[in-house]
């Protein structure tokens, strides 16, 4: 059943950022668990500059010239489904309040349901992860009409380079010299998600078939820099602040400066580099091409896939369901013990899950074009 559900969209691996994708999306999910996949770099201190980086990565500078269609195009992959999404976790929020007396999220209103989204994005905690998609929408707009203002003033990728990355070190001085209202956030969020989007850009552009910088060499010196940044974490100890982590989200960069940047720079390569090493092995392994096919419904479904494993913990261990009310979203049952268990389902579920989506709407919209031509 499986097999044959996911057979329409099956196809082996022509390209590396595939693998790249699922490797974020992983790192991603482990975060939220609370551990690092890449030892000397802590959750959070680098995976979603690596989306954004990835999404600069695979800009077409066509939209340059044809804003009306990548604005379109962003709308139907971007912001569609994330209302759709929205739709169902509003119907799923509502359902575990009526069984547990527990609300989780914002208050119900027009305002939470469509403005919240593209402010801070947790009108629901389940779906917060989601928060990501509207801002990855608004940087990539934004990023598209200040791409084209700068090749008006001058067409010069160093120069670009070097405006995109005066914003990105300017937004963390500015989230400390300015109140952080939504909007603000908003401003502060972009300014620096887009010097990662036009990272990637220049990297695919200018760097990867030109200079290669994944080596072993390189490797050393990146390893010398991340193991000097750790002085700067605090990650052990929560009372001392974040460190080398930061949260995006909410600007909030503690008391660093340039640090946030660096530790993506550096988390960016570790990405890059290790996608160069294990891709020989794992380009034919169907399950890793769904992966990163898949990372849009993984970041959508994982916490809830994360609430209903933690359910069937508290009713095996005969917990009352009403404890699970008592602490926050990211809660999981005895972490010493389960985490890489949460780990492990909670990937193979929401992708496979999210392969059946792709496939069933794939199914859906052929029969809407059918209707249509006949």
């Amino acid at each position: 059943m499986i097999k044959s559900l996911l057979k329409g969209i099956e196809c082996m691996f022509d390209n590396k950022v595939n693998v790249l994708k699922a490797l974020a999306i992983t790192l991603v999910v482990s975060g939220h668990l609370e551990f690092s996949l890449l030892g000397i770099f802590p959750p959070y201190s680098f995976q979603l500059a690596l989306f954004f980086f990835i999404s600069g990565y695979l800009f077409n500078k066509k939209y340059l010239d044809d804003v009306v269609t990548f604005i379109e195009k962003r709308l139907k992959t971007l912001l569609l489904p994330y209302f759709l999404y929205s739709t169902f976790y509003l119907g799923v929020t509502a359902l575990i309040a009526k069984l547990t007396g527990k609300w989780w999220g914002m208050p119900l209103s027009l305002k939470n349901f469509f403005i919240t989204p593209f402010l801070n994005g947790h009108q629901f905690d389940l779906s917060c992860p989601l928060w990501f998609v509207t801002q990855l929408f608004m940087t990539m707009i934004t990023f598209l009409f200040v791409f084209r203002i700068l090749r008006g003033i001058k067409d010069n990728k160093f120069f670009h380079l070097a405006v995109f990355g005066l914003l990105g070190v300017s937004a963390i001085p500015l989230s400390k010299m300015i109140a952080v209202t939504p909007i603000a956030l908003v401003v502060i969020r972009t300014m620096f998600s887009m010097f990662f989007v036009y990272l990637g850009y220049f990297y695919k552009n200018f760097i990867e078939e030109k200079y290669d910088i994944l080596t072993v060499k390189w490797f050393g010196w990146v390893v010398v820099l991340q193991s000097i940044l750790w002085m700067f974490n605090r990650d052990y100890d929560p009372e001392h602040g974040i460190g080398l982590s930061y949260v995006l989200v909410w600007a909030r960069f503690d008391d660093q400066l340039i640090v946030p940047i660096i530790t993506a720079l550096t988390g960016i390569w570790a990405s890059l580099f290790t996608v160069k090493i294990i891709y020989p092995y794992v380009k034919d392994i169907k399950f890793v091409n769904y992966l990163g096919k898949t990372t849009y419904h993984i970041m959508a479904n994982h916490l809830l896939v994360m609430y209903i494993i933690t359910a069937i913990f508290l009713k095996i261990n005969g917990i009352p369901i009403a404890e699970r009310a008592n602490h926050d979203i990211y809660w999981i049952y005895n972490p010493v013990q389960t985490t890489y268990l949460y780990f492990v389902l909670t990937m193979v579920i929401t992708t496979y899950l999210g392969a059946a989506q792709q496939f069933l709407w794939k199914k859906i919209k052929g029969i809407f074009i059918e209707k249509k031509s006949d």
